[in-house]
């Protein structure tokens, strides 16, 4: 009987031949990263002192600050400045902060490596399956005890196999087919399971726009979402990599608890309305909803793929009065690039406010938040009561190409129109 990525990827990390879905392994972590949100600050760090206050391996440690950075507030700029001297006293070398989202930082830095083991105290850690690493989401405690041990116990999922066949229509992007899966499979529907996605479709999206379709896996309720490795995967990580792992394939016999099978060719753009993800329609059905605020960025919707696309849609037009249009690339170095191609000048002369690369609009901690009665369409990830400010706000979620109609259009518009 076949195994599938998640089995492979398991059973080596638990140092066994073989595992199965539903066994229960003890296995090496090879990345353990922490935010600033959820990071030392929160029951890690006296609970390490019960421990000895040492950290089992400090190398293979990440420490982002990025929900609280820039700090808006005293209490945030203390936050952050007790997860850096933290992460100093211990020998944290991999620290960052103000470069971006978490997530985007573990992969352009070459912490995620095809066939790893990834463990992150934020849900979306599981972005990291877009390089063929298993990688999860764990609470506080349970990185408490990776921080002490270097290992931790998981269930192998079972795994749901998702395929996407032909290729994607013009205006119509990787957030739009992962909108249409989470539609299908529910808010619920892949909770402790993997999510395999593979077909044409895929194996034809750019790295960035994988990045996107993996991060919301978790919003199904998936342990994790994967993709296999090849030459597009090889060529974002060459040079990047501290640490190589085998990168592991699906066998063809593989066991699956279930499968998908959609057609890209017939995609439209997808808008999820407000609050769940999984609420989802074709953009057709909500097209002409005012909005007061287009936000194009996160470790979801921010990469350079994604500003560019955008660019070009708005390019020698200006944002509708009245709308709030909020650009935050997804990491420093993507900001850089798109300034140097003339991509944020571009957003900029359309009415887009450049913000740093952050989390604070994505999670309404600072920077763009929603008063109440407001709405917002956003290329992040969660459009939950309250996520971005008020909890009378509403939130739609869309592509980074449906943000920018929107934010033309000073309502849900059909990006297709402008092309």
């Amino acid at each position: 009987m076949g195994k599938t990525m998640s089995e492979k990827i398991l059973a080596r990390a638990a140092g066994k031949d073989a595992a199965s879905a539903g066994d229960i392994l003890w296995v090496d972590v090879d990345r353990a990263m922490m935010d600033d949100i959820l990071g030392p600050r929160v029951e890690i760090a006296e609970g390490l002192k019960a421990f000895g206050d040492a950290v089992w391996d400090a190398d293979k440690v990440v420490i982002i600050s990025d929900h609280y950075t820039p700090p808006a507030s005293v209490k945030q700029a203390e936050i952050v400045k007790f997860t850096r001297d933290w992460a100093a006293a211990h020998n944290i070398r991999n620290y960052f902060e103000f470069v971006g989202p978490c997530h985007q930082i573990m992969a352009e830095r070459g912490f995620v490596s095809p066939g790893s083991v990834v463990l992150g105290t934020d849900s979306h850690t599981c972005m990291g399956g877009a390089l063929g690493a298993f990688a999860t989401g764990v609470g506080s405690t349970e990185m408490l005890g990776v921080l002490v041990t270097g290992k931790t116990w998981l269930r192998v999922p079972e795994t749901i196999r998702v395929e996407w066949s032909g290729e994607l229509p013009a205006g119509v992007m990787a957030k739009d087919l992962s909108l249409k899966t989470i539609g299908m499979i529910g808010h619920a529907g892949a909770t402790y399971k993997a999510v395999e996605y593979v077909g044409t479709a895929i194996s034809k999206l750019p790295v960035d726009e994988r990045m996107a379709i993996a991060n919301m896996a978790v919003e199904m309720g998936a342990k994790a979402g994967l993709m296999e490795c090849d030459a597009k995967t090889e060529a974002f990580l060459n040079g990047k990599l501290a640490e190589t792992h085998r990168a592991e394939t699906s066998d063809a016999d593989a066991v699956y608890c279930e499968s998908f099978d959609f057609d890209a060719g017939t995609l439209a753009p997808m808008i999820a309305c407000p609050h769940e993800v999984d609420n989802v329609f074709d953009v057709r059905d909500v097209r002409g909803t005012d909005i007061d605020q287009a936000y194009l960025g996160s470790c979801t919707g921010g990469r350079l793929h994604d500003l560019r696309i955008a660019a070009n849609l708005v390019k020698g037009r200006r944002k509708a009065d009245g709308i709030r249009f909020l650009v935050s690339p997804a990491s420093q170095e993507i900001w850089e690039a798109a300034e140097k191609e003339g991509v944020l000048g571009v957003l900029a002369e359309a009415g887009a406010v450049i913000l740093a690369p952050t989390c604070g609009v994505c999670v309404g901690l600072h920077s763009g938040l929603l008063g109440a009665g407001e709405r917002c369409i956003s290329s992040s990830n969660r459009n939950f009561i309250g996520r971005m400010g008020s909890k009378d706000a509403e939130i739609y979620l869309g592509s980074p190409l449906s943000v920018a109609a929107a934010a033309l259009a000073g309502r849900i518009a059909d990006s297709r129109e402008y092309l």
